[in-house]
C-alpha cells in the first residue's frame, strides 16, 4: 500500500502490515535457512495466545533470535512471517512457558488498546498469533490422523503417511450496521461491558454470499429485514483467525424481535445519540466499541457522515 492511497480497512486495528511476505519463495528451504542466519532477524514470541514484551527495549515486541532461543523458542518450528521494509526477517515462535519476571505477557486486545508497540507492528503480531494458533490445533492429519510436520516456512503442514497437505484457514465473519434513515441498529451481548453497544455480527456459512450472510444474521438476531448491502472495510481478527467483513445494510423493516440466545438487548439509536456515545458523553453512560474494532469504524462512518 502506497502513502498516496490508504483504504478504509487501514484504519481498523491489526490491519496495517508492512511485511513483504514473499509467498512465492516459501517452497525453497534455503530461504528459511538464510532468514534464520540473518543478524537483523527478529521474532515475536508468544505463550499460548498471549504475546511476550520486554518493556525495557525500544521495540518491546521484537526479540533477536539468540535471545529467543535462550528463552526456549524452537526456531525450527517457527513461522517466517516476512521481511520488514529494511529487509529484516520477522518470525513468530512459541515459548514453552512463562518467561522471566522482567518480561511482560499480555493478550493482543490489551496490547492494541494500550498502544504498547509501534503502529506498524500490530498487523505482523496478529499474523503471527493466527498462524501459531493454527499450528497448535493442526498437529495431526485430518485425512488419516497421523502426525504432520510444518513446511513452506510455516505456511503448510504435511503428512508423510498419506501425503496430504494442510493450509492455514481464515474464518470469514460478517459484521454489519443496519440503518433506517437517521438511526442505526445496535445490540449488546451479555459478555459486553455494561453500557457497551455494537454492530451485529456472525460467521459466513458455506455457499453463502457476504450480502446474504448480512441479511440472514440481522434477521436471525434482531428480526430486521435488510435489503441493500454495501461493503465498507475488513479487519484481520486474530482470535484465533477471523476476517471481519464490515458492511452497511439498509433496513426494509423496523420491528425488532431479539434472539435472546444471541443478544441481551438490541435497539434503534438516532444519530445524535450515537454521536454522544462515540464522544463518551452519553447521559446514561452508553458507549461504542474502542477504535481498535471495525465496529467503531462502521458506526463512526455512518454517524459522522
Amino acid at each position: 500500500m502506497t502513502d498516496s492511497f490508504r483504504d478504509a480497512s487501514s484504519r481498523n486495528g491489526f490491519s496495517v502490515n508492512p511485511l513483504d511476505r514473499r509467498s512465492e519463495k516459501r517452497g525453497d528451504p534455503s530461504v528459511m535457512a538464510d532468514a534464520l542466519a540473518d543478524v537483523r532477524a527478529g521474532a515475536f514470541l508468544y505463550v499460548d495466545d498471549r504475546i511476550v514484551l520486554d518493556p525495557t527495549t525500544a521495540s518491546p515486541a521484537v526479540f533477536d533470535l539468540a535471545r529467543a532461543k535462550r528463552l526456549g523458542a524452537d526456531l525450527h518450528e517457527s513461522v517466517l512471517l516476512g521481511w520488514m521494509p529494511d529487509g529484516a526477517p520477522r518470525f513468530a515462535a512459541l515459548l514453552p512457558g512463562e518467561p522471566a519476571d522482567e518480561l511482560v505477557v499480555t493478550d493482543l486486545r490489551s496490547l492494541a488498546l494500550e498502544g504498547e508497540v509501534d503502529d506498524d507492528l500490530y498487523g505482523p503480531v496478529a499474523q503471527g498469533r493466527s498462524l501459531l494458533a493454527w499450528h497448535q490445533r493442526h498437529g495431526f492429519c485430518a485425512n488419516c490422523g497421523r502426525a504432520t510436520v510444518p513446511s513452506q516456512a510455516g505456511y503448510r503442514r504435511d503428512c508423510a503417511h498419506c501425503q496430504a497437505q494442510h493450509f492455514p484457514r481464515v474464518d470469514p465473519v460478517v459484521i454489519m450496521l443496519s440503518v433506517d434513515g437517521d438511526r442505526c441498529l445496535l445490540g449488546r451481548q451479555p459478555r459486553f461491558k455494561p453500557g457497551s453497544y455494537s454492530c451485529l455480527a456472525g460467521f459466513l456459512e458455506p455457499g453463502e454470499t457476504i450480502e446474504d450472510a448480512v441479511r440472514r444474521e440481522t434477521y436471525e438476531e434482531a428480526g430486521i429485514r435488510v435489503g441493500r448491502v454495501d461493503y465498507h472495510s475488513s479487519q484481520p481478527w486474530p482470535f484465533p483467525s477471523s476476517l471481519m467483513i464490515g458492511c452497511i445494510g439498509t433496513a426494509e423493516s423496523t420491528e425488532i424481535v431479539i434472539d435472546r440466545d444471541e443478544l441481551e438487548d438490541c435497539r434503534w439509536f438516532p444519530r445524535d445519540e450515537v454521536l454522544s456515545m462515540l464522544a463518551g458523553q452519553h447521559p446514561d453512560g452508553l458507549f461504542c466499541p474502542p477504535k481498535l474494532a471495525i465496529a467503531r469504524s462502521l458506526i463512526g462512518h455512518w454517524a459522522e457522515g
